[in-house]
């Protein structure tokens, strides 16, 4: 019986260990959990510039806003390099059209893997070779939708390309392709791929012929694709893990839908929704929240969702709570970020450099906008750890919050370049991307 209890207990102690050890890579856009909220390790920097707790720095060729994925020792991020001249992205707002000319010059599209505690290039893999097959905003990229990781493979997006799927060592195991469709006003494809179970998941809403599938991720064999009544957005889908069921969870301008993993829609509502729909949706004390706030358009809504909806779940337009909602803000929508929710509260973080604060469970107002110091823009997606908020702004510079009811920022961090990717954060590293380098950040 004792050597039974003493097999039972290492068992035990295997198992906890390997589910710390999963919990610590972080898999897709903003985590495993899709909320930006990284475990607390006394690793993890709070200060840090171009010299100070600097771990290494890696050059990356070409341009890409795609967020760097975690596993155990691999790094793995995507870019699109060219031998022609482009218009190369910059920090602010920008109106009017994409661009529709084809950027001239051959285009690499690439698939990088480092190696977490060292940042050497492990190695390099070319998916495709040639011209754009179509146009973009001179802020996207060709390389703005994040991988997926798991123990075994790692799933690769080019929006307007095709879903690529290697090993952890660089071989091609399938390729699919995605036919490429023009975009709103020419601005090109952003959302993630999400992963569950053996199955890959691809939203592509477009001008012409919006569709969400799923993949096998063993061989890519397509197992169903639903169309979309949506035109373009933004949005990464995101898998809701409830205590009934998962759904797989999708923005739209038209509709927010919830499907189940085969493709069936379980709920859907008319959200209101900004014309440009890009932050992603996420879960926090067991809520589904989901926003969207072009910042010019009067429609900027907020909406907490509960579990176990069925049907269209619409509310009235002066309804700010139903059967199925629980808090409804029509005008505190970010642009591009998505907010976060850390402890009791909901932060956003809007682009024009502001942040405001309402609490997570009844969307009471705790502060309203508060601007950041000097003039800052932001893209990337705040993200929590010990404590405390991170914020970085396009030109680089990370500005660190005191979790709480009080607007104060503790440091500021800068790094002196555009930086637009949401950054990753796995086993006491920060990786922060620019334009040209891929960081590793951490405490000594």
């Amino acid at each position: 019986m004792k050597a039974l209890s003493l097999i039972l207990s290492l068992w035990c102690f295997c198992l906890a260990t390997r589910n710390v050890s999963s919990q610590e890579n972080w898999t897709r856009f903003r985590g495993p959990n899709a909320d930006g909220v990284a475990q607390d390790n006394p690793q993890l920097p709070t200060q840090w510039n171009q010299n100070e707790n600097i771990l290494w720095k890696t050059d990356i060729p070409g341009l890409g806003w795609s967020s760097p994925v975690i596993w155990e020792n691999k790094v793995f991020l995507t870019t699109v390099t060219s031998d022609g001249t482009f218009e190369k992205p910059k920090s602010g707002l920008y109106n009017g059209e994409g661009r529709k000319e084809i950027p001239g010059g051959k285009h690499q599209w690439l698939v990088y893997c480092l190696d977490r505690d060292q940042g050497t290039v492990l190695w390099k893999k070319e998916v495709h070779q040639g011209t754009p097959p179509v146009g973009r905003h001179p802020k996207n990229t060709y390389a703005s939708e994040t991988p997926c990781v798991d123990e075994h493979r790692v799933y690769v997006l080019f929006g307007d390309l095709g879903l690529y799927c290697f090993d952890h060592g660089g071989r091609a195991l399938w390729d699919v392709p995605i036919e490429p469709e023009e975009t709103m006003r020419d601005y090109g494809a952003a959302a993630s791929p999400v992963l569950e179970g053996n199955r890959i998941f691809v939203q592509y809403d477009n001008a012409n012929a919006s569709f969400i599938a799923a993949f096998e991720t063993t061989t890519g064999k397509e197992l169903w694709r639903k169309p979309r009544e949506e035109k373009t957005t933004w949005a990464t889908p995101f898998i809701w893990k409830t205590e009934s069921r998962n759904e797989l969870i999708t923005a739209g301008r038209n509709r927010i839908r919830s499907y189940d993993l085969d493709g069936n829609v379980l709920w859907h509502m008319d959200g209101r929704m900004s014309v440009l729909t890009i932050p992603s949706p996420f879960a926090a004390h067991g809520l589904l929240y989901i926003t969207s706030g072009y910042f010019q358009d009067r429609r900027r809504p907020v909406w907490v969702i509960k579990q176990g909806a069925e049907g269209d779940i619409t509310l009235d337009v002066l309804e700010t709570k139903g059967a199925f909602v629980q808090w409804h803000h029509p005008k505190l929508g970010p642009y591009n970020t998505t907010p976060i929710v850390y402890g009791d509260y909901y932060y956003t973080l809007l682009d024009q450099g502001m942040m405001t604060c309402h609490h997570a469970l009844s969307g009471e107002e705790i502060y309203d906008r508060t601007r950041f110091p000097l003039y800052t823009s932001f893209t990337a997606s705040p993200w929590a750890y010990n404590g405390k908020i991170f914020c970085l702004a396009e030109n680089g510079t990370t500005f660190v919050l005191q979790a709480g009811p009080e607007f104060k920022i503790l440091e500021t961090n800068p790094l002196e370049e555009l930086c637009l990717a949401t950054p990753s954060i796995a086993q006491g590293k920060l990786f922060i991307r620019t334009a040209s380098a891929l960081y590793c950040i951490t405490n000594p």
